[in-house]
């Protein structure tokens, strides 16, 4: 479990990587986490694409971030399972979950997707 602004901190100071796993639909809606890379999960390629962001290393630290946290929880434990072993959740998302007010409710900064 990891909180959005000390995913934000570390993302900045290039601790990890933080990959926005949500729809293209929701990045429009809300921009994405400032230092975020999109690749949305529904991708067919989405293990390529994320494997090309880590230049092949799965032991690459990565949080991460979907709408509140559903998603990117059952995503880390699918690329745990393919060898992937520095995965992170940002537990409370973009929105806010149980685990915490959510990244923009915190009012950290966002960006248009690339």
């Amino acid at each position: 479990m990891l909180a959005a602004n000390e995913a934000h901190r570390r993302a900045s100071e290039g601790e990890l990587l933080l990959i926005d796993i949500r729809s293209p639909q929701e990045w429009m809606q809300t921009g994405i986490g400032e230092g975020a890379l999109a690749i949305t999960m529904h991708r067919n390629d989405f293990l390529d694409r994320l494997l090309e962001a880590v230049d092949g290393n799965r032991n690459r630290a990565i949080a991460l971030i979907c709408a509140t946290g559903n998603r990117s929880r059952w995503l880390q434990f699918q690329l745990n399972s393919y060898g992937f072993a520095a995965v992170e959740d940002v537990s409370e998302g973009m929105l806010g979950s149980a685990a915490g007010p959510g990244w923009l409710n915190r009012g950290l900064p966002t960006a248009t997707p690339r």
